[in-house]
């Protein structure tokens, strides 16, 4: 056997984008690395803040995700992805620039969730910021106008918490925001069949959803689980 080279750092294929943030990263956090089963490769992109992405769009942000994104295809990583749900909005600019396959939204799944639901059901969408979570980011995911949306805006710590950055967070309430928003989105929306999180740091409460609404629940982790095994498939 000959051993090819080529790259810094073997053996992680996926690349994350990560906010600049500090809040808590729970294990089911995205920034957790506890939460792959594999290796992944982090980069912080400076200054994009979890306000600057989600209320602001991340204006002005697009060339420092790029250059992150290219660090890490330097470094070894075969495939990009973000930890912020809200970045479909920079989806096409991405992977125009690079090299790799891309992935940047868990909101990218609801086209496919919908396509494997029985006739009349539809995927609805659970997102830290339904006030900011626009047509325009929908769109740049390929998913429907109509979704339902639900929000943990207004509850008592999640949104505040993350949105915030603040240094601490009160995990049972997160929880508590999360199940109680999944609850009031299944109520409103009887023909819903599964949820998909837009929101990264929702992924520690899946089994939680899932339980108090008895839908399937897929995530940023469902997503990058299976854009792993599609770049490093399994030896059989």
């Amino acid at each position: 056997m000959i051993a090819r080279g080529g790259k810094s750092i073997y053996g992680a294929s996926v690349g994350i984008l990560m906010l600049d943030a500090r809040f808590p990263r729970i294990p089911g956090d995205m920034g957790n690395a506890e939460t792959w089963p594999f290796p992944v490769l982090y980069r912080v992109v400076r200054d994009a803040s979890p306000e600057q992405v989600v209320r602001h769009r991340a204006e002005g942000m697009l060339d420092a995700f790029i250059d992150a994104a290219q660090d890490l295809i330097r470094d070894g990583v075969d495939g990009i992805t973000t930890n912020c749900g809200f970045l479909s909005l920079f989806q096409k600019e991405l992977a125009e620039a690079l090299p790799v396959p891309v992935a940047t939204s868990s909101l990218m799944q609801v086209d496919m969730v919908n396509r494997i639901l029985p006739e009349g059901k539809r995927a609805g969408i659970l997102t830290i910021s339904g006030s900011t979570l626009s047509d325009d980011h929908l769109r740049h995911a390929k998913v429907p106008l109509d979704t339902p949306i639900g929000t943990t805006e207004g509850g008592q710590e999640f949104t505040r918490a993350i949105l915030g950055n603040e240094l601490s967070l009160n995990v049972d309430k997160a929880r508590a925001d999360n199940v109680e928003a999944a609850i009031a989105l299944k109520s409103e929306n009887p023909d819903m069949g599964a949820i998909v999180l837009e929101c990264t740091n929702m992924c520690p409460y899946a089994q939680d959803i899932q339980h108090a609404t008895g839908l399937p629940v897929f995530s940023i982790v469902t997503f990058v689980n299976w854009f792993q095994a599609g770049l490093s498939p399994a030896k059989f």
